[in-house]
């Protein structure tokens, strides 16, 4: 279990996390959505080690993460950014093999390959980063942080996958693919923790939802009982969008809150 205890975050002044816990549990995805500006990118960052808080702990297991060196928290857990620029020449397989070399992988680009075969890149594994596309470069990111983490559950105990808008340049087809394989990781043992915008797919994936809106936890639960009218529009400012098809799912149907005129209907 990874533990986060009160989490405070300033910068100049302004509070950019505000006494926020979390507690990610093996076997669960738990996913933080909000409003931009809400403070789920700094969430991730403080509870990956990125960035350290000014207050509050963050334990992995019965362990401080202040206290972990470098080597150990790779072996732990692997981070996704929002994105990525590389300025060399490294292939994708070059790429995906950063992460497992990360971890202290004894094979690799045995690692790496797996790793790019599970998100339907094998045949681009020679091609050259900067010459894919955007949604190729997100898969190929989140293919390292496979390689980096090639079982959900080492000798040090269950590992976390950190995964900050993982589906953003992704079409539908791999959205779904890329969020199957996160909560894959997680039913084997793993904990999944991703920032998402979209609501219906956080709907759909997640054990648990983690609200927040200016840098303050709103809300926490089940999706089921989290997204509900009352809360997105106290979140998002949207009413009337929640609804449920089946009746235990809910989906989010955003409107406009200003009609249309007449000429335009």
């Amino acid at each position: 279990m990874i533990i986060a205890d009160h989490l405070v975050l300033t910068r100049q002044g302004r509070p950019i996390l505000d006494k926020v816990s979390l507690r990610l549990v093996p076997g669960r995805f738990t996913v933080v959505i909000g409003p931009n500006g809400a403070g789920k990118s700094t969430l991730l960052k403080l509870i990956s080690g990125d960035i350290k808080p000014d207050s509050g702990h963050i334990l992995y297991g019965d362990e401080d993460i202040s206290r972990l060196k470098p080597r150990q928290l790779a072996e732990r857990r692997a981070v996704l950014p929002q994105s990525t620029s590389l300025s060399f020449p490294f292939t994708a397989l070059e790429v995906v093999r950063m992460g497992a070399i990360a971890a202290g992988s004894l094979k690799p680009c045995e690692d790496a390959r797996t790793a790019l075969a599970r998100v339907g890149l094998a045949a681009l594994e020679a091609r050259a980063y900067q010459a894919l596309s955007g949604g190729e470069q997100q898969r190929v990111q989140f293919a390292r942080v496979l390689a980096q983490l090639p079982t959900p559950v080492n000798e040090a105990g269950p590992r976390a996958l950190f995964l900050d808008e993982p589906t953003s340049s992704l079409d539908l087809t791999h959205q779904i693919s890329v969020l199957e394989i996160a909560r894959e990781f997680a039913a084997a043992g793993g904990m999944v923790m991703a920032v998402l915008h979209d609501l219906n797919l956080a709907a759909e994936f997640a054990d648990s939802l983690l609200i927040l809106k200016g840098g303050r936890a709103i809300a926490e639960g089940p999706p089921q009982t989290i997204i509900r009218d009352d809360i997105i529009t106290s979140v998002y400012g949207l009413s009337g969008t929640v609804g449920r098809i089946p009746q235990t799912t809910p989906f989010v149907l955003p409107q406009s809150r200003h009609p249309a005129p007449a000429s335009a209907i």
